[in-house]
């Protein structure tokens, strides 16, 4: 079979059955886009405002339908646009193959018009990286970056592609062999999950920590096994929220820096601590030094996360979910209600006036109108941590957040990736005002391909966390985080044919609930007044352990 660069491309897109790309258009690329225009009804194509919306509406869908994002770039700007949302993705263990444009091979080095070295730039941003110099080496490489995506521990993957080689011919071979990680199909030794059993047996006060490997590897159903059989109440990281029912009896919610007082004690007092998918991020559970009476086990995909934060009793690198479904076979029946009543008794630090115009009331009042499956997107702020502490997620994949590198403006091209991989699903962006105002220019995106998503903004006129942060730790030096009130939202969402409301009031929200709940085919914005005054609390101060925490 003859074809040119830019057809490998999109017949290797095909054979991994990709039918949604998100891109944006540009000299580099006009011979891709010109193969895509006559495959339009095979492979739909999402032009977004901005590449960085692009790339964060990419990363929605991959994390709501399990699929590879793709992304279609061109060179120079059109890249480096993305390299925040490439970064978040990266952080955050998310599968995306984005392909560039680059200028013609004859250029490269010269410093020639819109030529940036982005394999280069992105070398440690990306799982693995490509510049195409050779035509003969396209087709391997578009046959090995879904694989290296997809396998292992998951990440993104960018190809570089020079304008030439999009336009030049080759034969290529239909029986290329793609690149295959060997780490999901290593054996897990039985006398190590042996040894892991008898611990979680032995323990007298464990906790499972969850995190984004649960997800990530489809072991939500074998966690809750786990816990139910062993008794074991189950924390979360941030990214691990929704692989554990938070309405459950044995879900503490999330632990950390604005964990609640009963999850961050509980783990702080536990004698074994179970970390499964998780890298024991320092704003999930401090240092080692805080651990010194706890044993550690580590699970993990990623052998290279094992004793890099935290040092463990032991561990075990591989399938999470194949790992689990060992344990639950190798442990032992048991309630633990003794440790879970004590771990009760330090709950209720978080508890707020019902009639207050607060987030939780807010988030509450939400949660009565849209069901367990509704995905929820954030921005990253004030907000991110309302929703992280007080929405009860009860179903993986269903919260979309920057987590590792807490990108502002990500949540508005998540959302829209979210809605455009499970189109029958609710989607409601939860933001704040500095958030919002990044890019807000998405919602061109929803009005222009019919994508109906929901936006609560939570507007306080400032900076929010960041203002919290000089409140306790600046002596209440608020620099440059009061936003003047210079965008009337209303009119801007309107501008974009959202459907559009202020409400200051729990009564108000409710009758505008009321209002929009059943209309499926309409975007809504609705902007939520609160004071400035309202802090995320707990929260946990720079270098210290999670329990020592401010609370009021």
């Amino acid at each position: 079979m003859r074809l040119n660069g830019a057809e490998i491309v999109l017949h290797y897109l095909r054979k991994e059955n990709v039918d949604t790309v998100f891109g944006y258009p540009g000299g580099a690329v006009v011979p891709l886009y010109n193969e895509l225009y006559k495959m339009k009804s095979e492979i739909k194509h999402v032009r977004c405002a901005h590449e960085q919306g692009c790339i964060h509406a990419a990363d929605g869908y991959a994390r709501t339908t399990g699929k590879v994002g793709v992304c279609f770039l061109t060179s120079g700007p059109g890249v480096t646009n993305a390299i925040t949302g490439i970064a978040a993705a990266y952080m955050d263990s998310i599968p995306l193959v984005v392909i560039s444009g680059q200028v013609t091979t004859k250029l490269l080095g010269s410093d020639s018009f819109q030529e940036v070295d982005i394999t280069g730039v992105t070398m440690t941003l990306t799982k693995h990286n490509y510049l195409v110099k050779d035509i003969t080496n396209l087709p391997q490489i578009m046959a090995e970056a879904f694989d290296i995506a997809n396998s292992g521990r998951r990440g993104p993957v960018l190809i570089d592609i020079p304008k030439d080689i999009l336009i030049q011919h080759i034969d290529i071979d239909e029986d290329i062999k793609a690149y295959k990680e060997i780490k999901n199909k290593q054996q897990i030794p039985e006398n190590c999950i042996q040894q892991i059993a008898d611990m979680i047996d032995n323990a007298e006060r464990p906790i499972i920590y969850a995190g984004g490997g649960v997800i990530a590897s489809g072991s939500s159903n074998e966690l809750k096994k786990l816990a139910k059989k062993t008794g074991i109440p189950v924390a979360n990281t941030l990214m691990g929220l929704g692989c554990y029912p938070r309405d459950d009896n044995l879900s503490l919610g999330m632990v950390g820096m604005h964990g609640f007082r009963e999850a961050n004690l509980a783990v702080k007092n536990s004698d074994l601590l179970i970390g499964i998918g998780v890298r024991f991020s320092d704003r999930a559970i401090g240092t080692n030094c805080h651990y010194l009476n706890t044993k550690i086990i580590h699970i993990d995909i990623d052998d290279t996360e094992i004793n890099k934060n935290m040092k463990c009793d032991i561990s075990l690198a591989g399938n999470v979910k194949n790992i689990l479904c060992q344990l639950i076979k190798k442990t032992m029946y048991k309630d633990r209600k003794e440790w879970i009543a004590l771990i009760r008794k330090w709950d209720g630090a978080h508890n707020q006036n019902c009639i207050n115009f607060t987030p939780k009331n807010i988030l509450n009042r939400l949660q009565k109108y849209y069901n367990k499956d509704t995905i929820i997107s954030t921005d990253v702020g004030q907000h991110q941590m309302w929703v992280a502490q007080y929405w009860k997620f009860k179903e993986p994949a269903t919260f979309l957040t920057s987590g590792g590198l807490g990108a502002m403006g990500y949540g508005l091209g998540a959302a829209l990736g979210a809605k455009l991989g499970k189109p029958d699903k609710k989607v409601i962006l939860v933001t704040g005002d500095g958030s919002f105002r990044m890019n807000c220019n998405e919602m061109s995106t929803a009005t222009k391909y019919n994508l109906p998503i929901i936006i609560i903004m939570l507007n306080n006129s400032s900076l929010g966390l960041v203002r919290q942060l000089q409140k306790h730790f600046a002596d209440g030096r608020y620099s440059q985080t009061e936003m003047t009130n210079d965008v009337d939202y209303i009119m801007l969402a309107k501008s974009y044919s959202f459907e559009s409301y202020q409400v200051d009031n729990l009564d108000d929200l409710e009758k505008v609930l009321n209002k929009v709940r059943l209309k499926t085919k309409k975007s809504v914005f609705i902007e939520c007044i609160i004071d400035v005054q309202e802090l995320v609390l707990p929260i946990v101060p720079p270098d210290k352990a999670i329990d020592e925490q401010i609370l009021y």
